[in-house]
């Protein structure tokens, strides 16, 4: 199935990518935390690991590791505002629960 962006998520990356100055793309990941169990992990990447899957949305390229592809497989990357917030949204069919604060889920 693979990792999607959404056309407002790719721009919001690709903007910070070009304000960055660096950067192929972006790496997503999850990590034990919260109270749900797993959180998931953003940030800019700068190189591509060996053992890691590329996926290419909108010009964007998403970057995760193996052991993050068993939770993420499928998801869909969002970003949108709200009044004053703004952020992205994980649209992961894995998900089984979530927290309250939306921090954290289990699978």
């Amino acid at each position: 199935m693979g990792i999607t962006l959404t056309e407002p998520a790719a721009q919001h990356v690709k903007s910070y990518l070009e304000n960055r100055g660096k950067g192929i793309g972006l790496r997503l990941g999850v990590r034990t935390s919260g109270c749900s169990g797993m959180a998931y992990v953003l940030e800019f990447a700068d190189d591509i690991n060996d053992e890691d899957e590329v996926f290419e949305d909108h010009g964007i390229k998403v970057i995760v590791d193996p052991k993050s592809m068993v939770y993420l497989d499928g998801t869909e990357l969002d970003f949108g505002k709200e009044g004053l917030n703004e952020g992205f949204k994980f649209n992961n069919p894995n998900v089984k629960d979530e927290c309250g604060c939306g921090e954290s889920f289990n699978i």
